[in-house]
């Protein structure tokens, strides 16, 4: 895998899967996602036709009950949920957390989870790694996991950890030694695939964080949690590469539902400037107007571009931290800006609940801070590709 040579996609990819999604969307309209926005409410239902759709075991290889996709397939699908209006993050979890456990997991927890969560019977939507303490200090996590007999011992806490209420599986990283024994930072970090069937009432507390945006988001409470020996995935003390890789899936997904969100604004706003009329003509003449759409577009373009390329090296196994890491930086800046002047051409029909734009305008804007903020991307891209002084 490592030794082909990627090649980077002009036209659109995956049509056919790209017009299934849109099919499938057209029956969760703007009306459907304002309603769960209200209520705060999980979209159970658009989660369930995805899964029978069989698009959330996309990168499940066939020998397990998937689709054996590239990465590449799995954003052609979330970025038309995006572009559909709707909202991946409810899901999105599944596809880029499946990269650690593919890659890493042993043989008896393929055969004993992939199947079941392929067919739907099991959901994995929790990545367990941010505390509140360290928050993007990723290797002084507090979180630990100590040997006991016949398995692990777990203590500590984490934030920002979403749709534990409607996972039964997560993936955690903690640490097994600690950091002052540690041969390096990196090193001393362990990832567990946890069964939160299990684990809720007997050691893990969840407790649901409400914000401005619908994103079952949760802090978790691990008190004397015990979990067994093969909970671990991959070797112990080599969990933080292993996130990594997870990472870089994570970020690409990420740019993807940003360009979609993108495309969403951006043709809501050509529509409505097209058609709305002020002072005798349709206020898309007026360049004050005109051109804020027309830079969004330029600019999620060009965000596509890197995507795409991230994308690629991705899948042909080749390294792709920057690549990723520019492709979230540069979709999710595309999509505030288009998110920005959607709504300001709408200008107060923008705010009203019913254009569906507000909704999408605050979903947005998320990406600017998660799952890595624009200026740590910035700080990463300073230091390890321009070999400038480590800023943090």
């Amino acid at each position: 895998m490592a030794d082909t040579e990627p090649t980077v996609p002009i036209a659109e990819t995956f049509p056919e899967i790209r017009a299934g999604v849109r099919a499938l969307c057209e029956k969760f309209p703007g009306s459907y996602w304002q309603g769960l926005d209200r209520a705060r409410a999980y979209p159970i239902e658009f989660v369930g036709a995805l899964t029978a759709a069989g698009y959330l075991a996309a990168l499940i290889p066939e020998s397990y009950g998937g689709s054996g996709l590239p990465l590449a397939a799995a954003g052609a699908i979330l970025e038309e949920v995006h572009r559909s209006g709707g909202n991946g993050a409810a899901c999105h979890a599944q596809m880029y957390t499946m990269g650690t456990v593919l890659r890493h997991g042993s043989e008896d927890q393929k055969r004993r989870y992939l199947p079941d969560i392929a067919r739907g019977a099991l959901r994995l939507q929790a990545f367990a790694v941010t505390e509140p303490t360290t928050g993007s200090d990723t290797t002084r996590l507090r979180t630990t996991a100590v040997r006991e007999g016949n398995g692990y011992r777990v203590n500590g806490q984490k934030v920002w950890t979403s749709r534990a209420e409607h996972s039964d599986l997560m993936v955690l990283l903690a640490r097994t030694t600690p950091l002052d024994e540690a041969a390096s930072r990196r090193a001393g970090l362990s990832v567990f695939l946890v069964d939160m069937r299990e684990a809720v009432g007997n050691g893990l507390t969840i407790r649901p964080i409400r914000t401005m945006i619908n994103h079952a988001t949760t802090e978790l409470f691990f008190d004397d949690l015990h979990i067994p020996a093969d909970s671990l995935v991959g070797a112990e003390g080599k969990g933080f590469d292993y996130i990594l890789d997870g990472m870089n899936a994570e970020r690409i997904l990420i740019a993807s539902e940003s360009l979609g969100d993108a495309r969403f604004f951006i043709e809501k706003a050509s529509a409505y400037a097209k058609t709305r009329e002020v002072f005798g003509a349709p206020i898309g003449r007026n360049q004050g107007i005109q051109f804020p759409i027309a830079r969004a577009f330029a600019a999620t373009e060009a965000a596509e571009l890197m995507a795409r390329k991230a994308t690629a090296l991705f899948d042909a196994g080749r390294a792709c931290g920057p690549e990723a890491n520019m492709a979230k930086l540069l979709a999710s800046e595309a999509a505030w800006a288009a998110a920005d002047c959607c709504l300001q051409t709408h200008g107060g029909f923008g705010f009203a609940e019913e254009y569906d734009i507000e909704r999408k305008w605050r979903e947005a804007r998320l990406y600017q801070v998660a799952p890595i903020s624009t200026n740590l991307i910035l700080s990463y891209l300073g230091q390890h590709v321009l070999g400038l002084p480590r800023s943090y």
